[in-house]
Parts: C-alpha cells; sequence; structure tokens
C-alpha cells in the first residue's frame, strides 16, 4: 500500500513515519510544508529508507497536491498536517484556517476524486472543549471526553481542528468515502518542538530562567506517550470500520504545576523559580479522555507511564542539546 503521510516532518508525525516504517511494508510519501516546526532532522536517519519519499509542500494548495496525487497514486492518507499551538492561534488565526480547515478540505476532496482506500484524520481532544473544575471529584464521578461528548471548542485552534472533524465526517455520510477520526490527549516524547510544555519549561529550568506558568497552574490534562499514540494510529487506521471516531488517551491525568514541578526534579542543579502570569485567553480547566472504546473494540492500551517516559523524554532533550538550539533559533 503506498500512503500519504501529511505533516511527518512535524512531532507526532515524523514518530509516526519512524514507527510504520520499522512495523510495515508500506510505502510512505511524507509530504510537509516545513514550517517552523517542521523540521527534516526529525527523520534524518531514515531518509534513505526504501520505502520512505519526502515532498516539501502546502496540503491547501490544490493544483500542487492534484499533480502529487496523479503521480504518486496513493491508496490512503494519515493526515497530520496541522497548525496546533494555542497561544499563536490567538495571536493569529490565519495559519489555522488554511491547515486545519482549507488543507482538511483539499485532501478530502482529492481522497475522493481518486478514490482512495481510506482518509485518517489525526486529531485532538480539544475540540470537545472543557471538562471545568473537575479533576478533584473521586474518579468514579470525574466525568471524562467519550466519543459521543459534543463538539464544543473554545480557541481558534480547536475551532479549526473541529471544523476539519466534521468536514472529514460530512465526506463519509455525503460521499461513503472510508474516513477514520482519532482524537488524542497531549502527547510528549522526543522531537517535539521546543515551545511545547514539557520541552518548554525543561529548557528554562537548565537556563536558570524564570518558569512562566499560566493562571494558577491547576488545568488538568491527560498527558499521552508519542509512541503509545502512534500504535494507537496504526491500529485504527487499519482495523477501524468506515466512519468511526476513537479517543486516545495515556490515563495519565497531571495539571501544569505538578508538570512543572517534576520537570524541576529533574534539574536538581536548577535555580528556576515558577512565576504565575496572567491565564491566557479560553484556557480550558481540564481534558481528559475516555479510550475505553479503543481499548474494547482494538485491544489498545498505553505501554509507557507518565513515571517510566517522562525520564526517557528528558533524556533525549538533554543528549540532543543541539537539535533544540536549531529548533529555538527558527522563533
Amino acid at each position: 500500500m503506498k500512503i500519504l503521510v501529511t505533516g511527518g516532518a512535524g512531532f507526532i508525525g515524523s514518530n509516526f513515519v519512524r514507527h510504520i516504517l520499522a512495523e510495515r511494508d508500506y510505502q510512505i510519501v511524507n509530504v510537509d510544508k516545513l514550517t517552523y516546526a517542521g523540521n527534516l532532522e526529525n527523520l534524518r536517519d531514515i531518509e534513505d529508507h526504501k520505502n520512505y519519499k519526502f515532498v516539501q509542500g502546502d496540503i491547501a494548495d490544490k493544483p500542487f497536491m492534484k499533480a502529487l496525487f496523479e503521480a504518486e497514486k496513493f491508496e490512503a492518507v494519515i493526515n497530520f498536517a496541522a497548525e496546533t499551538h494555542v497561544d499563536r492561534s490567538i495571536e493569529n488565526s490565519d495559519p489555522f484556517i488554511n491547515a486545519n480547515i482549507i488543507g482538511t478540505h483539499v485532501l478530502l476532496e482529492l481522497a475522493r476524486e481518486f478514490k482512495l482506500q481510506k482518509y485518517h484524520q489525526v486529531s485532538t481532544d480539544e475540540v470537545y472543549g472543557d471538562l471545568g473544575d473537575t479533576g478533584h471529584l473521586p474518579f468514579e464521578t470525574r466525568p471524562f471526553f467519550t466519543e459521543q461528548t459534543p463538539l464544543n471548542p473554545n480557541c481558534p485552534y480547536a475551532a479549526a481542528k473541529t471544523s476539519g472533524d466534521v468536514l472529514v465526517n460530512s465526506w463519509y455520510e455525503t460521499y461513503d468515502l472510508h474516513t477514520i477520526i482519532t482524537r488524542c490527549s497531549n502527547n510528549y516524547g522526543p522531537y517535539q518542538f521546543p515551545e511545547k510544555l514539557i520541552p518548554f519549561f525543561l529548557f528554562k529550568s537548565m537556563n536558570n530562567e524564570l518558569l512562566p506558568l499560566y493562571g494558577d497552574g491547576l488545568n488538568i490534562r491527560d498527558w499521552l506517550y508519542v509512541l503509545d499514540h502512534c500504535e494507537a494510529i496504526l491500529l485504527a487506521f487499519e482495523k477501524s470500520n468506515a466512519g468511526q471516531v476513537w479517543n486516545i488517551g495515556g490515563h495519565n491525568e497531571k495539571t501544569n504545576l505538578e508538570i512543572v514541578e517534576q520537570i524541576k526534579s529533574h534539574v536538581p542543579a536548577s535555580t528556576s523559580e515558577i512565576e504565575f502570569v496572567p491565564d491566557r485567553k479560553a484556557h480550558d480547566r481540564r481534558y481528559a479522555m475516555d479510550a475505553s472504546k479503543l481499548e474494547r473494540e482494538l485491544g489498545w492500551k498505553p505501554k509507557h507511564t507518565f513515571e517510566e517516559a517522562l525520564p526517557k523524554t528528558i533524556e533525549w532533550y538533554l543528549a540532543n542539546r543541539e537539535w533544540v538550539e536549531n529548533c529555538r533559533a527558527k522563533v
């Protein structure tokens, strides 16, 4: 099978490309625009793999993408390409509309025109909105996002991803396209751009800088190790029936304050102190995924605990300082 993977030079996409090439004999064509967060260094170790090809391009450029579809004869698409940083979406939503909505529309139309076997949209828990201040409740009474939770995004990034998801579902309902949507919780692991929470605070701590934490630091996220996410995506891609949505969660609910304190504990020489700063706009209080459908129907479970994988992640960043500094130089 020849698969178009979009956004495969980003954090999750590059981990997935490496994973699928290791696990399967599929041919992979990776299309990435190479914005600030796209980095070919993420894939340097597999760039000469016999089943891998990279093409630089914008998924929202329909003539370019149509020519690529005609030339490559894809059988499936897995769409990772997206703008994903909430703060950036608040400052300027234009790139988010272009990548997450227009780009998705282009891919769906080409998948329909060229009669692809499958279209897989990689999405996020942020499309569901906010579970509110519910993290203190006993576990058995806490609400969780299920696949039936109404979509209720609160920031431009989440709204753009939600719009893409709605388009995907409508192409299934209207055109009978074999679509799959997976929605994940917060990812962490190697190759994540340093503006994201864990690498951001890690390098602030290492440089003895203040650690600016939004609000009271008690916003809760469910953390998923990126390799567990990649395994779930591949499983859903291969096994899911058409039109299905799958939640993917890590069973690791942590407050942002807990995350920062754990990072600090791994940098014992740091003199950094937490500085609480004004909260950002539309800052959802709690996300938490119910991934029981995926676990029950497809047999997936995360293999990594946060306590095991966070030190592994930190070790990777410490061993790859040049990669980090090259990324930070882009912004």
